[in-house]
């Protein structure tokens, strides 16, 4: 069984989200459907979004496991992004986490 996958985020700000994001992701959307959204594809039909929904904004979890991870950290940083928190589970996995302006959660973990 597979499946594709389509994660949406609520942001209070289409301008502050779009520059944070592409900062973030390292590059512009792959797509915009309306003027409250911004799509990135993250990989073979898997993508990401944002929708300008202000009373939602600030409660989302979203994390993207990578091949690189230490590239796509070292990537984000040149960008000017920090992250609000690093981990190590037991099982040897890493999970970097970083904030949007309206303090969703966006992990990459490899």
């Amino acid at each position: 069984m597979s499946a594709d996958l389509f994660a949406g985020i609520s942001v209070s700000d289409r301008g502050v989200a779009l520059d944070f994001y592409e900062r973030l992701l390292g590059k512009e959307p792959a797509f915009f459907p309306n003027d409250v959204e911004a799509v990135w594809e993250v990989g073979e039909h898997r993508y990401l979004y944002f929708e300008v929904r202000p009373e939602h904004a600030g409660h989302g979890l979203v994390t993207l496991f990578v091949t690189d991870l230490d590239e796509w950290v070292a990537g984000i940083s040149a960008r000017g992004i920090e992250p609000v928190k690093r981990e190590t589970y037991d099982n040897g996995v890493r999970k970097i986490t970083y904030a949007d302006p309206d303090g969703n959660e966006i992990g990459i973990g490899g």
